[in-house]
């Protein structure tokens, strides 16, 4: 999309959308490209007016901080006694103040950026704006707005301060104005575009999974064309749907998301089983979600700390060449999932949950533990066959601890390549007897000569499955189906 020069005093700007643009997506953002690297300023508000009436509808502080910067030490809460629930009514930033609470959960203490995504009214903490090299891109609130309308923006002097000290914000209601399309897609469409330069249905992921009804009783395909999404993804309730990059490199989703930044409840805590309050700490969450496809896209955080780069709650997903950086439990995953060919890149507890979970040809490299696994009886835990594990930065990781919590713990190796793992293999055994964990492997080798990795000082309490003796299970091991309990 190509934007004209717009001068605002002395300094030259270009507006996306540009000034006078029509058929603009509605989850739009704003985005203003500078000649020198500008920086974000604390104080000043951002408003959007309908052009028809002058109103504002929506506005954005910069007075108001985006979220904590630093972990809020308290006793540790209770856990939900009622299951959350996920019925009523999708509700957005036009219809609920954010921060109503939801759940059990008290109303949270603070004055920090709130935004409603995917229905979730306790909210997230968010950046109004954001800076990336000359570009200042402005997040509006999700959901404000609408089709058919001319909007205007205004911006107050000290939001955004370019190098040269010469802009001085857009003050006047011509100063740049767009409107949106005329409808929304057909709610009859299935198969929806995302761009982030505004040429398909939405420029947002989280756009395309809002125009997904609740419970949706047909499928949907979300293609999602090469760019840059930083945002915040979050959805519930889906069923069904592909959500597709068109290269696994090009379709970048991220954000810098961690505990620290949207914490649990001061008064909930967040757990991997099922009814429990729902975690928001991950740049992409997919919650209580059903026969969903995730293929061909990379997600990330770029924080540090307890901090998913995907966190997947519900039965019967798949996720097929997708390549998750996270660092602290890098990926959450509460509920059958199969994943395939995917790349997992995390700073310890790499692979976290309940599961089951079955990988197969997926490469994870960690700096810490691979994985806590966190099944109990009733199902399996992690499996992982034909993939690469890669210890970094010399730390030497186990591939998988326990501390005892969850005494039915399970991850499974066949045929799997090891680099840079410590020779005990497993972590927190010494601490057992634990009669029920099961930490097995078959077939180890070394990723650098394929020989067979030296298993002669894995931890007692482990274990190492050989043929003929151990065939069946071997076999069983192998099959996702029975790994996942799908039919």
């Amino acid at each position: 999309m190509l934007c004209p020069l717009v001068m605002f005093g002395a300094s030259g700007v270009k507006l996306i959308p540009a000034p006078g643009a029509t058929n603009v997506n509605i989850d739009t953002r704003l985005s203003m490209i500078f000649d020198m690297p500008p920086s974000v300023g604390d104080a000043g508000v951002v408003r959007i007016h309908d052009a028809a009436t002058g109103a504002v509808v929506d506005s954005l502080d910069l007075s108001i901080p985006a979220g904590p910067t630093e972990s809020t030490k308290l006793p540790k809460p209770p856990y939900t006694l009622t299951p959350y629930l996920y019925d009523g009514p999708r509700r957005t930033n036009a219809d609920t103040e954010p921060g109503t609470p939801s759940g059990s959960a008290a109303r949270a203490a603070g004055c920090y950026q709130l935004n409603i995504i995917g229905g979730f009214t306790d909210g997230f903490h968010f950046y109004p704006v954001i800076v990336t090299g000359n570009k200042a891109e402005i997040y509006p609130h999700n959901n404000l707005l609408q089709y058919g309308r001319e909007y205007y923006v205004t911006i107050d002097p000290g939001v955004v301060k370019s190098a040269d000290g010469k802009f001085r914000g857009i003050l006047k209601s011509d100063g740049w104005r767009f409107s949106t399309k005329p409808a929304s897609p057909s709610s009859e469409q299935r198969d929806i575009i995302v761009a982030a330069d505004g040429s398909g249905d939405f420029n947002t992921v989280q756009g395309a999974m809002d125009f997904i009804p609740d419970n949706n009783q047909e499928p949907y395909r979300v293609y999602v064309r090469n760019g840059d999404y930083e945002e915040l993804v979050y959805f519930r309730n889906k069923r069904g749907v592909t959500i597709e990059g068109e290269s696994r490199e090009g379709v970048y989703i991220h954000y810098p998301n961690n505990e620290v930044f949207n914490p649990h409840p001061d008064d909930v805590s967040t757990n991997e089983w099922s009814g429990t309050f729902p975690s928001r700490r991950a740049p992409f969450m997919a919650d209580n979600c059903t026969d969903m496809i995730l293929k061909n896209f990379t997600v990330a955080t770029t924080c540090r700390g307890q901090a998913e780069g995907l966190l997947l709650m519900g039965e019967r997903n798949t996720v097929k060449d997708v390549t998750i950086i996270g660092d602290g439990d890098a990926l959450q995953v509460n509920g059958s999932t199969y994943f395939e060919n995917c790349r997992i890149e995390g700073g310890g507890d790499t692979v976290l949950g309940r599961g089951p979970a079955f990988f197969k040809g997926c490469t994870l490299t960690s700096r810490g533990p691979f994985a806590w696994i966190r099944n109990g009886s009733a199902n399996h835990g992690n499996v992982f066959v034909d993939c690469t594990f890669i210890g970094e930065d010399g730390h030497l990781p186990c591939l998988a601890r326990t501390n005892g919590t969850y005494p039915h713990c399970e991850m499974v190796l066949i045929d799997c390549r090891l680099q840079g793992i410590s020779p005990e293999g497993w972590g927190g055994l010494e601490r057992g007897p634990y009669d029920y964990v099961r930490y097995w492997e078959y077939n180890s080798t070394n990723l650098s000569d394929g020989k067979p990795a030296d298993v002669s000082r894995r931890a007692s309490g482990s274990r190492q499955l050989s043929l003929p003796a151990d065939s069946a299970v071997i076999r069983a091991y192998r099959n996702p189906r029975w790994v996942l309990g799908w039919k």
